[in-house]
């Protein structure tokens, strides 16, 4: 293990001759190369913050409007349980129930569409994640 360590150093210190003995153009060039590289990963990270601030914004308003949407539900479903109790007396309490059942469902399938928001906003952050890893690499 020792001498495969060793002749891996061998080989870097191989490499860094070669650069050291390269003309100062093609050093130059490389660096270049390299500053390239990173202002591209610059701006993809950049982009790719904006899209994720941009989606971070729009699961709040969704939430807000889902919150909002259940509230009213609920406003609309107690006025017209009052409603039918009072066309129908209090001999007909199934169709209340079968009502807010129906908006109870609306409601689960609402909130599964924020999960789904919420699972994108989370890939899309550890996708962020990993390309500030291989920006501070490089």
């Amino acid at each position: 293990e020792v001498q495969k360590l060793n002749q891996q150093l061998e080989e870097k210190n191989g490499e860094i001759q070669q650069m050291i003995n390269q003309p100062p153009y093609e050093k130059e060039r490389e660096i270049l190369r390299l500053q390239k590289t990173l202002a591209e990963r610059e701006k993809a990270q950049a982009t790719s913050d904006v899209l994720c601030r941009s989606l971070t914004d729009e699961t709040h308003q969704l939430q807000r409007k889902l919150a909002s949407t259940a509230e009213m539900c609920q406003r609309l479903a107690k006025c017209l349980e009052e409603k039918q109790r009072k066309e129908k007396g209090n001999s007909d309490d199934q169709i209340p129930t079968e009502r807010s059942n129906q908006v109870f469902l609306q409601l689960l399938c609402l909130l599964n569409n924020e999960t789904s928001l919420q699972s994108l906003i989370c890939n899309l952050q550890e996708e962020n994640r990993m390309l500030k890893q291989k920006v501070a690499h490089v």
